[in-house]
């Protein structure tokens, strides 16, 4: 029998959970686990052995009928506070739900289990959303709920993957086991370079880009430049590091590539024009899922637009391990 049981709310593809697992081993065990989009249902099955249906959508769900558990885990969504997004936060309407208060349903669910630890990753911008109200909000429920709450910002460049990402990370403690202070763990690696990551064999044609649309990017570039902003897309050296992968469109684009391996361009797929002659290509979403620190082993079942968005949904696994590690050398010196 494992120590400690833990829930994966609003799972995604099972980042925060891989973590955990990397850094409790046998001691932890998932019996509840929560996702209502179908497609990365679908991922998450590929890769985790439970004997437990994924559940759906979380509001429907009574907080009783949840297993009896010790560590929340909870990567609620972030569009709501996205500092990309339009930043509408617990106003955020979403297809009727509210993004931003489905953290209450975290916060229904641990007052009537009362966990040990609730583990939360949200963006950056959360912190500082409507001057920091938001935030507020969210700390105080824990506080109220009978927790104490540490938080922390980290880079998973810092963490043994070439990827510019800066999250906010919430740990909070039950009150009677609350360390005085947490330590959130300092950097481990910060060596890793895009090389490390790409694949070992040349990439199908079909990650290249059209010469067609290498041009109509760098005109909208250009357009953005004489504005004076910043978008517009991004070919990163093998000897540096991505920006953040992120789940819409651009995400790509932001982390193109030169990469003169493939020697065969013929198009595999519908394309205007023909394959740029300059060896620019898209990253596949096996060099984003080491982006992320997913493991090889991790199974990529479905088609390149869905991996794309959960991968760039996803946690780093490697900053997650690292703060589990930290959160179970407290729950032992408890």
């Amino acid at each position: 029998m494992a120590k400690y049981k833990s829930i994966d709310l609003f799972a995604g593809i099972g980042g925060i959970r891989l973590g955990f697992d990397r850094a409790f081993g046998d001691e932890i065990s998932t019996v509840f686990v929560s996702e209502w989009d179908e497609y990365a249902q679908k991922t998450y099955k590929a890769n985790f052995d439970d004997s437990f249906e994924i559940s759906g959508d979380i509001t429907k769900i009574n907080e009783s009928d949840i297993p009896k558990f010790d560590i929340c885990l909870a990567g609620f969504p972030c569009q709501a506070f996205s500092l990309a997004g339009k930043r509408q936060g617990f106003d955020d309407n979403y297809k009727g739900l509210c993004r931003g208060t489905l953290f209450m349903d975290v916060a229904r669910i641990c007052e009537y289990h009362k966990p040990r630890v609730i583990f939360c990753e949200n963006v950056k911008g959360l912190k500082i959303h409507d001057r920091g109200r938001t935030f507020e909000i969210i700390r105080k429920t824990f506080e109220d709920l009978g927790y104490k709450v540490f938080s922390e910002v980290l880079n998973s460049k810092d963490f043994g993957v070439p990827q510019n990402r800066e999250r906010i990370y919430i740990v909070a403690f039950r009150n009677d086991i609350a360390p005085e202070e947490f330590e959130f763990p300092k950097a481990t690696d910060d060596t890793k370079r895009i090389k490390d990551i790409v694949e070992e064999k040349p990439v199908p044609a079909k990650y290249y880009l059209s010469d067609v649309y290498v041009e109509t990017l760098r005109r909208h570039k250009a357009r953005h430049e004489a504005k004076g902003n910043g978008f517009g897309y991004e070919i990163r050296e093998w000897d540096g590091i991505a920006g953040a992968i992120v789940c819409g469109g651009m995400g790509r684009e932001r982390n193109l590539l030169i990469d003169k391996r493939q020697k065969d361009l013929t198009p595999t797929t519908h394309i205007k024009g023909e394959i740029n002659k300059e060896g620019i290509r898209k990253m596949t979403p096996r060099e984003w899922a080491r982006l992320q620190g997913f493991p090889d082993t991790f199974n990529l079942p479905l088609a390149d637009v869905h991996l794309y968005k959960q991968f760039g949904n996803s946690v780093t696994v490697n900053v997650i391990e690292a703060i589990a590690k930290q959160i179970k050398e407290v729950l032992e010196n408890a």
